[in-house]
């Protein structure tokens, strides 16, 4: 808009009836919240750019489109805008994004997410997931110290499916059969004192020796001390991994005993369950296939990791808060 015509707008505007402002409010919030979200996504990717279908570095600036400024890759010829090749590539109504990032935040519902920011349940669903793709893989290199590992369960869900393997639950429902079995889901928890936490959604049924030697030797530095329970199947991975390894008998009424290597308990991961078990009850049952995107939300949210929807916006492109 050029000056003259941008001074007749302003000579108008007070003409508006309270609707017509409130209508052009929603527009020039519209406009500076996809604005911010652009500056954001532009900024945390500049450090890094390169072609994401070559992974060349030379590129030139190649117009723009939806907001997001392009480039052409020189090597293979190809364009791409700081989004390509993140889950974030395609998505729309990037004004609502910020919004829709704070309810997150809150831990909403896709329900309760998707009334507020007026959008559809399916678009509110698809969001979540496509945020916490990335979200999940901000994790710790490696545990150190004493590092408390023990596992949880969740009655495996198949909320969602098309098409089901087995008959519905009413609301939820129980598991058939007492103690744990192949109805519930197992999820192996490793976190050390300092907050550092690892989750791994195992499978179905009790943990066993093969899955600790899946999941656990890459985590554990060599003078990392695990402390679990009296679960067998800790002892034995320990000794054939040639981890140092100590364990109370909760089962026993065993909480904490204490040595020169400092507290030995499970306390630390125990809570964590507590308060991951808590959290997850507001969302009213979550689908298995999704554990892993929850379990890495919980962990963000827990330490902090994001604390603002900019955060949130930078760590789900794979940017993550060093």
């Amino acid at each position: 808009m050029d000056a003259c015509a941008f001074d007749s707008f302003l000579s108008q505007i007070a003409q508006l009836s309270t609707r017509q402002c409130t209508q052009v409010l929603g527009v020039l919030k519209s406009s500076l919240d996809k604005g911010k979200v652009a500056d954001i996504l532009e900024g945390a990717a500049a450090d890094q750019r390169c072609c994401p279908h070559c992974q060349g570095t030379t590129l030139y600036r190649h117009g723009a489109a939806n907001g997001l400024q392009r480039f052409r890759c020189r090597a293979c010829g190809r364009t791409f805008n700081c989004l390509t090749g993140t889950p974030l590539a395609r998505l729309r109504l990037k004004a609502k994004w910020l919004d829709y990032l704070d309810c997150m935040l809150d831990s909403r519902t896709v329900r309760k997410a998707a009334a507020k920011l007026a959008i559809a349940r399916n678009t509110s669903m698809r969001w979540r997931h496509r945020f916490l793709s990335a979200t999940k893989a901000d994790r710790p290199a490696c545990l150190s110290g004493i590092a408390e590992a023990d596992e949880t369960f969740l009655l495996e869900s198949q909320k969602g499916a098309r098409k089901m393997k087995r008959p519905a639950r009413k609301r939820g429902g129980k598991a058939s059969k007492p103690g744990i079995s192949n109805e519930q889901v197992c999820i192996l928890v490793a976190r050390d004192r300092s907050g550092h936490t690892w989750d791994f959604v195992t499978g179905r049924g009790p943990l066993t020796k093969a899955q600790l030697h899946l999941h656990l030797p890459a985590i554990l530095m060599p003078d990392t001390l695990l402390v679990t329970d009296a679960n067998k199947a800790y002892r034995a991975f320990a000794k054939e991994a040639g981890v140092a390894h100590d364990f109370v008998n909760v089962s026993a009424g065993e909480r904490i005993t204490r040595q020169a290597s400092g507290a030995i308990h499970v306390q630390n991961v125990n809570a964590y369950h507590s308060r991951f078990h808590g959290w997850l009850h507001g969302f009213r049952g979550v689908a298995t296939r999704y554990l892993p995107n929850y379990l890495g939300w919980r962990w963000a949210l827990d330490q902090q990791r994001i604390n603002s929807p900019e955060t949130f916006l930078r760590t789900a492109i794979g940017v993550f808060n060093s």
